[in-house]
């Protein structure tokens, strides 16, 4: 999957390649949130390339090679090894969980919601330049998750600030996995699922309906200089409105969530990606002619 990055129309308010009047009006550096602690050496870039395999060394090697052929002209700014998954996109898979110990991404777009897609996903054609129609915007944070203190709170605790329970999935509200979560159900000290849980407010109805197709890895990079894993969430999603799928919600998340006590934004970057080519087509070519 390959994007491009804001820079990679306008840098510094000049036009680097005479492309910025094609530049999609929601490519813009994603804002500044509430308690992003960002490492500008692992955020933005003019150019996005996920390599995705079953064995890491085949990912490695496609991306090495991109950058061997582009020796002279690109160079690699940053790039994150992600494992496993953190969300499925089919009912045939089973739902993967984080480095948390929780299933992630129970309501993710499946590959079959056709509908859903079409709404959340892929860029219409009434939005943006015709070089990016049938394609979407990649959102990339690097998220580092504090495990060791997340290890020593209680599952009580940790089922509170997710709003699910660890072993099934299933919401607080009761059922399964897959119930739609009772928002309004009340217990003894309140709702059942907490005001601040990270799945009642990343839910839709909170959000105006709001979806988006997550596809997410694990990360960890050994550990940093206090012996602490240094590991987490290698966040990616799809979208094809950014302004109001993506930053309202991350908004709110940061804001508010209080699973934010365990999170720490490190990492930060958004680029369009144009839609899939055909045998003889070459990425960016309604772009680029």
């Amino acid at each position: 999957t390959f994007g491009f990055g804001p820079t990679r129309f306008r840098r510094n308010g000049k036009d680097r390649f005479g492309l910025a009047g094609r530049r999609p009006a929601d490519l813009e550096r994603l804002p500044h949130f509430p308690a992003d602690n960002l490492d500008p050496d692992r955020s933005d870039g003019d150019l996005c390339v996920q390599a995705c395999a079953n064995d890491p060394q085949v990912a490695v090697h496609a991306v090495r090679n991109l950058a061997r052929i582009g020796f002279g002209t690109v160079a690699i700014r940053w790039a994150q090894l992600g494992f496993g998954r953190t969300s499925s996109t089919t009912r045939g898979q089973d739902t993967p969980r984080n480095l948390f110990g929780f299933k992630d991404g129970t309501a993710n777009i499946r590959s079959d919601e056709t509908a859903a897609l079409d709404e959340f996903v892929w860029v219409p054609k009434e939005e943006a330049p015709d070089w990016l129609v049938g394609g979407s915007f990649l959102i990339a944070r690097r998220i580092s998750m504090a495990i060791e203190p997340w290890d020593r709170t209680s599952l009580r605790e940790q089922e509170a600030l997710i709003g699910r329970t660890r072993v099934d999935g299933a919401p607080l509200s009761g059922g399964d996995e897959f119930t739609e979560i009772d928002l309004a159900m009340q217990g003894r000290d309140g709702p059942i699922v907490p005001v601040d849980a990270h799945v009642r407010l990343a839910h839709p109805t909170v959000n105006g309906g709001t979806r988006m197709l997550r596809r997410g890895y694990n990360f960890t990079d050994g550990v940093d200089r206090l012996g602490r894993m240094d590991a987490g969430l290698f966040f990616i999603a799809f979208v094809n409105d950014p302004v109001k799928h993506f930053i309202p919600m991350q908004t709110r998340l940061s804001r508010d969530d209080a699973l934010m006590e365990y999170l720490q934004h490190t990492g930060s970057g958004i680029w369009a990606v144009p839609p899939g080519i055909s045998e003889g087509q070459w990425v960016g070519q309604t772009l680029f002619t």
